[in-house]
């Protein structure tokens, strides 16, 4: 059986004592990260020395000794550890290019999050109680959590909007689903969040568009509030924070059930390689291609896929799935996005969307299992299966 690791997040509601004692740790987790994140930044300048985690640890000691950080004593010395690990695999992934050099922590843009290893919290009958603490945190269990599974790591959190996160790392075999022979072609959209190679076009919800005129309202009121550390600027700011975070929890809810529903019906789900990064700098499309959330779609699949035994095929971004009759194979010139309905020359007329989403999963499937799975394209300079670039054109 394939053992996987799942975070399960809940809900709390903290005492005002243990809000004051989350609150000093996220304090002087930041502290500790952006002091490391000095310390190392400067040896590398001034003596072009590379300082590593145990070099971070011994310095952490000796802060804590000082008269001036004597603060950090004062809370768990897990999360402070944790926190040196997160930075020094920050710095890992800057050497290996995956990731940019890492940035000091802001007080106010900052994540506020503390995690705490098997030494700094105890699980017994349901109930967690932190390092530190001498009462459970009050969790809402809205699913329980796998039997027999105890967390090997508990992060804890709060958002812009002021509530409070616990997240659980435990050990999970995925439930078994029925293999199916079925295999499914995914079209992303705009109108239509999704087309599928069914002919089944699922709406998108367009959740930011919905509170697009209260989330207006809100940040009209919070920019006339003065900058600074009043209470009524921060209540506007919550105020702004909690609509984002209503847009948010929906859709991210839509597509988790989106995407559950496909990997349970299909064993083979075929999608486009689309670069979201470069769609939203097109001024016109960037804000619905945003709430479309294709990005957040995808990764939610490709880990459900790997959990539950299903196939995902990613297809190249340059196939021209569109442009492609799905019955003869003709390929057609370039079409505008208005384009809706079009009519090959062998009399077919298609719908945009569902010719791009039967054309997806025939060419998945002629790249994986070999060509001849789907028509071969008609077109004078027409290309073999394995070419899935759109041909150039001379002007």
């Amino acid at each position: 059986m394939n053992r996987v690791k799942r975070a399960f997040k809940y809900r709390f509601c903290p005492t005002d004592a243990q809000a004051a004692e989350l609150s000093r740790t996220f304090g002087c987790v930041r502290k500790v990260y952006n002091l490391a994140l000095a310390a190392r930044s400067e040896a590398w300048t001034l003596r072009q020395e590379r300082v590593d985690y145990n070099a971070t640890s011994a310095m952490l000691t000796s802060w804590k000794k000082s008269e001036e950080l004597a603060f950090l004593s004062e809370v768990s010395s897990v999360p402070l550890q944790q926190t040196l690990r997160h930075l020094q695999g920050a710095f890992t992934n800057f050497w290996l290019k995956r990731a940019k050099y890492p940035v000091f922590k802001s007080r106010k843009k900052s994540r506020k999050s503390a995690e705490y290893t098997t030494s700094g919290f105890r699980f017994r009958d349901g109930r967690l109680t932190l390092a530190k603490m001498s009462e459970p945190l009050d969790i809402v269990w809205s699913r329980p959590l796998p039997a027999g599974a105890t967390p090997s790591t508990v992060t804890v959190s709060q958002d812009a909007a002021g509530r409070w996160f616990v997240s659980m790392l435990c050990e999970d075999i995925p439930a078994t689903m029925p293999e199916t022979a079925n295999a499914v072609g995914v079209d992303a959209g705009i109108t239509s969040l999704v087309t599928l190679s069914t002919g089944e076009k699922v709406t998108n919800p367009t959740f930011e568009r919905r509170d697009r005129a209260r989330l207006a309202r809100a940040q009209r009121v919070l920019a006339k509030k003065a900058r600074g550390e009043g209470a009524n600027r921060a209540k506007a700011r919550r105020k702004v924070a909690k609509i984002h975070a209503r847009i948010a929890d929906r859709r991210r809810d839509h597509l988790h059930k989106l995407t559950t529903r496909l990997v349970r019906e299909n064993q083979t789900i075929v999608i486009e390689d689309l670069t979201v990064r470069n769609m939203v700098r097109n001024r016109c499309l960037a804000r619905a291609v945003s709430d479309a959330a294709w990005t957040t779609m995808r990764g939610m699949l490709e880990y459900k896929c790997a959990w539950y035994g299903r196939d995902l095929v990613a297809i190249d971004r340059w196939f021209p799935s569109s442009q492609l009759c799905s019955a003869c194979g003709t390929l057609r010139g370039t079409m505008p996005l208005n384009v809706r309905t079009w009519t090959c020359v062998c009399g077919t007329t298609h719908d945009r969307d569902v010719n791009a989403a039967k054309n997806v999963p025939a060419e998945g499937l002629s790249v994986t299992c070999g060509a001849g799975v789907r028509p071969q394209r008609s077109s004078p300079g027409g290309q073999p299966a394995t070419k899935q670039k759109t041909p150039r054109r001379e002007p």
